[in-house]
């Protein structure tokens, strides 16, 4: 049985009960998440505080570089372990296909992480906290961050940067 052609002008015929009840609940529920939304982004704690600066690759480069010289500890996989002071800058460098240095980081002391990328975007992920960034050339993306729970946490890139993305792992210590 085929289905027949409403009536001519059905639109102007009156909602039923159950319609105006969802029509209702509709209009409710949308003004809700419309009030809901801008106040969890204000109230929240989901959202990173960070800036952005434009840094041009050899800069960041220089940065880093005299970042790992200053609080080297030691080395692993070829890659600089570095120790820096409490509520000192911090500096990863991505770039195909691996995160730069190693961090060593005290628990419950804050830091300014300074991340950017000398090629092209990528993915900065640290798991298993799920905490994700895009890193982007020619940017300084500048976070706020205070570890609170110790361990190895693994630093991937969620972003495909090429043949090698699957080994763009770094590594991030919380004592």
């Amino acid at each position: 049985m085929s289905l027949g052609s409403p009536e001519k002008y059905w639109w102007d015929e009156p909602l039923d009960k159950d319609e105006k009840t969802w029509v209702t609940v509709a209009i409710v529920w949308a003004i809700f998440l419309t009030l809901y939304m801008p106040y969890k982004h204000f109230t929240g704690k989901q959202n990173p505080s960070q800036e952005y600066t434009k840094v041009s690759g050899d800069k960041f480069d220089a940065a880093v570089d005299k970042f790992i010289a200053q609080y080297k500890v030691g080395e692993e996989k070829g890659l600089a372990v570095v120790a820096p002071p409490p509520n000192s800058d911090i500096f990863i460098r991505g770039q195909q296909f691996k995160w730069d240095p190693i961090l060593k980081l005290k628990k419950g002391v804050q830091y300014k992480l300074h991340l950017s990328s000398i090629d092209m975007n990528h993915g900065f992920s640290v798991q298993p906290v799920n905490f994700t960034i895009q890193v982007v050339p020619g940017y300084d993306n500048v976070l706020n961050i205070t570890p609170t729970t110790s361990g190895v946490f693994t630093i991937i890139c969620n972003e495909y940067c090429g043949l090698g993305h699957h080994t763009m792992v770094g590594r991030m210590y919380v004592d």
